[in-house]
């Protein structure tokens, strides 16, 4: 079983995506019966993840997500994370109304696009951190969309807010075609010092570039292997960015290629699936029902030891 903790859709006929205007090849409708096209006979649930700071699209998110659970579809979408404005002072009483919603109980984390904001220090802004703590406070999760410039703010609100849960994106996004590791390796390796993040193995592909290689990506992956360990590393496929330079098939292979010289079957099935279901609280249909827990309130965080 393989939850992909990371896929997106849109439709540049339905909503300006101005960050598609220089990637002809992702310049195009791309839904759900497409992601399930691509993700057949492999993935059996999913956690949609905003692309655009638009509260209307989370909406859309989560009527879509309950859509497809009812549906039975494989894979299913388990899970919404979405976008809310953290610097309004009402991000508690907005996530509430989002729960509410069709849908609302896929919320399962929030995302902003911090690595576009021109300040690398964003995520330090007194407004944001009481954000993120409105977050936290209602049990979701932040997923931290961020590269190597933005890790030393990270690590001051990771140190700061420990009781918020918070999930790396794309391994924060090295260096992979440059063939370049400081200071990403070092400043990763301080953030999985926290007890309160965790991190998805995906992106890996798109940081590589087209022509990459195995052997380009193994050191990344084994770095942030390292620093997080098979009880704090999830996979996720960023479908369709991915397909750039690779298909969702080509993702989990290499995912299941670089991890498979260290981890054993147990571990694997903790990255490919457990952890996904623990840090982001899913449910979705299975053999004995509704798996996963409950999503109010306060999560079990911090252990991360496969448990569902």
């Amino acid at each position: 079983m393989i939850v992909d903790t990371h896929h997106h859709i849109w439709d540049p006929a339905a909503r300006r995506h101005a960050w598609l205007d220089g990637l002809p090849g992702l310049r195009r409708r791309f839904g759900l019966t497409d992601y399930a096209a691509a993700a057949a006979g492999s993935v059996t649930a999913s956690v949609l993840v905003q692309v655009l700071a638009s509260t209307e699209e989370t909406e859309e998110f989560l009527a879509l997500a309950a859509g497809s659970v009812k549906s039975t579809a494989v894979p299913a979408v388990a899970g919404v994370v979405g976008w809310v404005d953290l610097t309004r002072g009402d991000v508690r009483e907005e996530i509430g109304r989002l729960r509410e919603l069709p849908g609302g109980d896929r919320l399962v984390g929030l995302r902003h696009l911090v690595q576009d904001e021109d300040s690398p220090e964003w995520l330090d802004r007194p407004e944001v951190r009481r954000g993120l703590r409105a977050a936290g406070d209602a049990g979701l999760p932040f997923d931290l969309l961020i590269r190597p410039p933005q890790l030393p703010a990270a690590l001051r609100v990771t140190a700061d807010l420990d009781s918020v849960a918070f999930v790396l994106d794309h391994g924060a996004k090295p260096a992979i075609a440059g063939g370049r590791a400081e200071p990403w390796s070092r400043l990763v390796g301080e953030l999985a010092a926290r007890p309160n993040v965790t991190c998805k193995l995906s992106g890996l592909v798109t940081e590589a570039g087209p022509g990459w290689t195995t052997d380009m990506i193994t050191p990344y992956v084994d770095r942030l292997l390292d620093c997080f360990g098979p009880g704090r590393l999830m996979f996720g496929s960023d479908w369709p960015v991915c397909t750039m330079v690779a298909s969702l098939g080509e993702v989990i292979a290499l995912a299941r290629t670089t991890l498979e010289r260290r981890l054993g079957p147990a571990e694997l099935d903790t990255v490919f699936r457990s952890n996904a279901i623990a840090t982001y609280r899913l449910r979705f249909p299975g053999p004995d029902g509704e798996a996963g827990g409950e999503r109010t309130g306060r999560p079990a965080r911090f252990s991360y030891q496969g448990s569902e």
